[in-house]
């Protein structure tokens, strides 16, 4: 094991970043709470609210075994315990390793290569987390005015808010999606197969539906495995 993995993977790290993980665990809790608590303002059933949340749980599997991969590949380098810390705050697992490269050259070495050593880990750290602080003080800074904002956009017509909700969605995910194909070779694959698979699993939910809550989570594993072997 290289030297540096015994600070990283140092009991004492685990320590540390337990505040933080637990943190994220509670803020879970009360959002989850919360939702419920106000599911009655915008005229929504208890049962329709535990339908809503369950859909939502089915529906970050997919994203939760892409990232639980590439978290496997992430401790072997950066260990187990800020690899827990990073994914628990961010979730981002290529981001997370996009930075962790950056802190590396930076020193002049290769991510993980040889003489990557105990420095070069603390700089990886030090670019994880100052790359994290950027999104942290804008959601701090210009969360609460983002619904001034939409309101005055929309002049309070409740329909309008929705359109621009949903183009806002769509734009967000066009780029995302947009990214893997023009990428090509297994990302486009997969975002084909999945977009192809979700548009047949909706056909199929029409006739059964309670298929409808597990279609997005399904797609994304189809899209996974088509990639996996694509590439395989």
């Amino acid at each position: 094991m290289k030297e540096y993995l015994k600070i990283a993977n140092d009991p004492i790290l685990w320590l540390m970043c337990l505040p933080v993980v637990s943190l994220v665990a509670v803020q879970a809790i009360i959002f989850s709470k919360r939702a419920f608590a106000s599911a009655s303002s915008v005229e929504l059933t208890k049962q329709e609210a535990k339908d809503a949340f369950r859909i939502g749980a089915i529906s970050a599997i997919g994203p939760a075994v892409a990232v639980f991969v590439v978290m496997l590949g992430m401790m072997a380098v950066v260990g187990g315990p800020m690899t827990w810390l990073r994914l628990s705050i961010i979730g981002a697992a290529p981001t997370e390793l996009a930075a962790s490269t950056m802190g590396a050259k930076a020193m002049g070495v290769e991510f993980g290569g040889d003489g990557y050593g105990v420095l070069e880990y603390a700089n990886s750290v030090w670019a994880m987390t100052l790359n994290g602080i950027g999104w942290l003080l804008f959601v701090g800074l210009f969360t609460h005015k983002l619904e001034g904002l939409r309101n005055k956009i929309s002049k309070g017509d409740t329909r309008l808010t929705g359109e621009i909700g949903g183009a806002a969605t769509l734009g967000a995910m066009a780029y995302l999606v947009g990214g893997h194909l023009i990428a090509g070779n297994g990302r486009l694959v997969a975002a084909l197969a999945a977009g192809l698979s979700m548009i047949l699993l909706g056909k199929l939910a029409e006739k059964y539906p309670k298929l409808g809550e597990y279609n997005l989570g399904i797609a994304m594993v189809i899209g996974m495995v088509a990639a996996v072997t694509y590439v395989g």
